[in-house]
């Protein structure tokens, strides 16, 4: 099955909807030899761009890069696993497992990725009194976020680290 992502002429900028999720440093790790180019979900936005803000979490613990995310691709499990399995062999049957139980999932296409120093858990308790990495994802836009997505934003004012555009087929 040929899945087509169109190119997305997405810049980063602010009709891109900013968003707060974890990841696993593992999966985060494979972005940039080119073998995870899409995040996959169990519920997210649908048709809309995103900007993620991504928290590692432990051991690493550390809200550390921006990702520019297409819109969605919207499907059954079956569907979103065969798109896990075009980019790594392998990875459609955990990514089915993951999602089988669903009428839909996503496969959310990776467009830039730019890494930063940026914050530690410890300094996000600093700043907040109190730090728990949220389960799914925050909407930085929410008035109960605005804070977050302030110190967010502070982290493209830094050089990033690394930096790369993901190209899909």
């Amino acid at each position: 099955m040929e899945v087509g992502v169109q190119e997305s002429l997405f810049d980063g900028s602010d009709t891109a909807e900013p968003i707060l999720m974890t990841l696993y440093a593992e999966y985060y790790d494979l972005i940039w030899p080119g073998l995870k180019r899409h995040e996959f979900r169990r519920r997210f936005l649908a048709g809309q761009s995103t900007q993620w803000w991504v928290y590692l979490n432990a051991p690493v613990s550390r809200l550390r890069a921006v990702i520019d995310l297409g819109p969605a691709v919207v499907g059954t499990p079956e569907r979103i696993a065969g798109i896990a399995e075009q980019t790594r062999v392998g990875n459609g049957a955990s990514v089915l497992e993951y999602v089988q139980d669903l009428e839909q999932a996503y496969a959310i296409p990776i467009l830039r990725v730019r890494e930063y120093e940026g914050l530690s858990a410890d300094d996000l308790r600093d700043r907040f009194g109190s730090w728990h990495p949220p389960q799914g994802y925050l909407r930085l836009r929410d008035p109960g976020n605005l804070d977050m997505l302030r110190i967010c934003e502070k982290l493209l004012a830094e050089e990033p680290i690394r930096e790369m555009t993901v190209h899909h087929p």
